[in-house]
């Protein structure tokens, strides 16, 4: 039986909706069937809770007086590299940046392992 969005979004207000992320729908598959599957879940996670690599945050930290200019070299936040090529008093700093010295940086620099 297919679900609209509003009988989910109706489910979700009411607090009965069925929420099983993406490890937990194959055991519940196995144990009760697809189609019971179908019937009684209504929404399936798949995302994770980490930080993906086009994570982060874009940050303005407004204009001085005299006004500012920023790039043109390097931009660190808690020694973390920023980025700041892109407009005046803005920055961004990604979410899986890793500063310099980091010990990850050192025992495999570059290497996927």
């Amino acid at each position: 039986m297919a679900k609209t969005i509003e009988e989910i979004n109706e489910k979700i207000k009411t607090g009965d909706v069925v929420v099983l992320n993406a490890e937990e729908i194959i055991d519940y598959i196995k144990d009760n069937g697809i189609k019971k599957a179908a019937e009684k879940v209504d929404v399936v996670t798949t995302a994770t809770f980490g930080p993906m690599c086009s994570s982060g945050a874009y940050i303005n930290i407004g204009q001085a007086t005299p006004k500012i200019k920023l790039g043109g070299g390097s931009t660190y936040i808690n020694e973390v590299p920023a980025y700041t090529g892109f407009a005046a008093a803005d920055v961004y700093i990604g979410a899986t940046a890793l500063p310099d010295d980091d010990p990850r940086n050192k025992v495999f620099p570059g290497e996927f392992v």
